[in-house]
């Protein structure tokens, strides 16, 4: 059995015991989100939302937060004397999926 749910402008698709960064939360450890922007839902037969299927819930628990490692932008223009080097670490929240209902 398998979800596609939406968060933070991106879709993923899980299974229960999946282990997703999301984008930052600020929610305790050990806390529980429901996620009812359910797009599809697979358990035997396909089930498509017009846009979220009605009734169904992906359960996740928090596991902790964190940052990714730093990506590094560097840009220039050649024969212009310029360029930009930047940097950016994306914060999350690292959660397990519990339970998938339809």
């Amino acid at each position: 059995m398998y979800a596609i749910i939406k968060n933070g402008g991106k879709q993923y698709k899980v299974q229960e015991g999946d282990i997703l960064n999301f984008d930052k939360m600020s929610l305790e450890p050990k806390a529980t989100i429901e996620i009812t922007e359910v797009l599809a839902v697979n358990a035997g037969e396909l089930k498509m939302g017009t846009p979220f299927v009605s009734g169904a819930v992906v359960t996740a628990e928090v596991i902790n937060e964190g940052r990714d490692k730093k990506v590094i932008t560097f840009k220039k223009r050649r024969r212009k004397d310029s360029k930009v080097k930047r940097g950016f670490r994306r914060d999350y929240t690292r959660v397990r999926i519990v339970k998938i209902a339809a």
